[in-house]
């Protein structure tokens, strides 16, 4: 995947440096980290639901998940402190770029009614979140072997400074913002 980082290194640093200005190139802005979390509250009731979710996500990253555990104890929810709520993996380097390209070249076309991702979706940081809907977009999941559709959380980690940085850096690497 090393083709991924070397047009990031040649041909959007180029597009960055011209449009924004940049002296230094430690401040051009670029991607640290790509972190994807699945939330199962269903997992305090049934743990299978929970190793399912696991497996979605080592087979959609390539990765060994991580399971988040719940900070407190919520009498509502019938959940106590310490008990595994859901998992996350975070993706760094070539795994980052060979997920950040299978994301925007395979999975997001097969969105149904795609229109593009939401470019409000920035964090005032530099960072951006996207949620969906369901695993099954990611050609790595097999349809007939689901027990059931699971959404998911991913956040992609900028250097930029300001969402108009990240938003040109995401724009110049293949993210297809709506209009």
């Amino acid at each position: 995947m090393a083709r991924l980082e070397t047009f990031y290194k040649e041909q959007v640093t180029k597009a960055l440096v011209e449009k924004f200005g940049y002296k230094n190139p430690m401040e051009i802005p670029k991607i640290s980290k790509i972190v994807i979390n699945i939330g199962v509250g269903e997992a305090k009731d049934n743990p299978k639901e929970l190793e399912a979710a696991i497996s979605d996500l080592e087979k959609i990253t390539g990765q060994k998940v991580v399971t988040t555990k719940a900070k407190k104890s919520i009498a509502n929810f019938k959940l106590r402190e310490g008990m595994p709520i859901g998992c996350k993996v975070t993706l760094r380097r070539d795994m980052m770029y060979e997920f950040l390209d299978r994301f925007i070249n395979v999975a997001l076309p097969r969105v149904r009614d795609f229109s593009g991702i939401s470019p409000d979706s920035f964090d005032g940081r530099g960072n951006y979140n996207v949620g969906i809907k369901e695993q099954i977009i990611f050609p790595e999941i097999e349809y007939d072997k689901i027990d059931k559709i699971r959404g998911m959380d991913i956040v992609i980690v900028t250097t930029a400074k300001t969402d108009e940085e990240a938003r040109e850096l995401l724009t110049l690497m293949g993210a297809p913002f709506a209009r």
